[in-house]
């Protein structure tokens, strides 16, 4: 039985599911999957190695039912604008209960089994009232997924400012945390407009190269260290990471930039020689 990690649903969740005897798939083929919410259509990402596999939700494995027929897509597409119905039904019910909520799109699972409401709000929301007059208008069970504004950039989402399609609507499984430190580490620009993504939050893409600004920057003398330099003793006063460069002041109050490996060097040059102390036997 092989493995394939698949992604599905409006969220577009990634997971690992098993196919069903001994069907074998690749890239790209739009399927058919069981999942704990029903049957769903989906893509194959891939196969479901360690590797893969351990970067999605394993805990829910499903399985690959069959490849999508001209009869499934057809039903899709007729989902679909069927789903544009169910939201203006959905919007005339939350304003009739005149709830604070923000209806941000619905999701009409496949094999029908339920429909998943996405709503913004501030706080909790009472909405029973609710599910039941939807319930009622749809003859199925009904599911409130309340979500934040990143979740929302998820569902509605196209292409951010790189002009690629918005990470958390391609490849992120989890939204990272993300603060303005990693953008001042990268020295990206400070303009919230401009380091913000398509949530108004900070681009998820600042996460990406953080661990590895962070190692390189470990590996280089702090800010305020004494260091000897082909001119003279210095203060550091900066760092250019990726290029290994150190920004120092000179005793003259003049700032220029030497390579990280020429100032250490010199500076293990100049530093006097430890005498080694015998250890005292206990």
């Amino acid at each position: 039985m092989s493995k394939y990690v698949v992604r599905y649903g409006s969220m577009r969740i990634l997971r690992p599911f098993a196919s069903a005897g001994k069907n074998c798939y690749a890239r790209g083929d739009r399927v058919i999957v069981r999942t704990d919410r029903g049957l769903e259509s989906g893509v194959i990402l891939c196969e479901a190695a360690e590797g893969a596999a351990a970067k999605t939700d394993a805990l829910h494995e499903g399985q690959v039912l069959r490849k999508m027929t001209a009869e499934d897509e057809n039903e899709l597409a007729r989902i679909h604008n069927q789903e544009k119905a169910e939201f203006e039904v959905c919007q005339r019910c939350i304003r009739q209960l005149a709830l604070e909520m923000r209806l941000v799109d619905v999701e009409h699972i496949f094999g029908g089994e339920r429909i998943v409401v996405y709503y913004l709000a501030e706080g909790r929301v009472d909405f029973r009232e609710l599910v039941k007059m939807l319930a009622g208008e749809f003859q199925t069970r009904i599911e409130m997924r309340q979500i934040g504004v990143r979740d929302e950039a998820k569902l509605m989402a196209d292409y951010g400012d790189c002009g690629q399609p918005v990470c958390c609507n391609n490849h992120l499984v989890s939204m990272p945390p993300v603060s303005m430190k990693m953008a001042k580490l990268q020295k990206a620009t400070l303009d919230p407009t401009k380091i913000s993504g398509r949530c108004g939050r900070l681009k998820c893409c600042l996460r990406y190269e953080f661990d590895t600004y962070e190692s390189m920057l470990a590996e280089l003398p702090p800010i305020g260290a004494s260091v000897e330099t082909p001119d003279g003793q210095a203060r550091v006063v900066g760092h250019e990471i990726l290029t290994r460069q150190l920004v120092v002041e000179l005793e003259d109050r003049v700032r220029k930039s030497f390579d990280a490996e020429e100032v250490a060097a010199l500076a293990a040059e100049n530093r006097p020689k430890r005498r080694r102390t015998p250890s005292r036997s206990q």
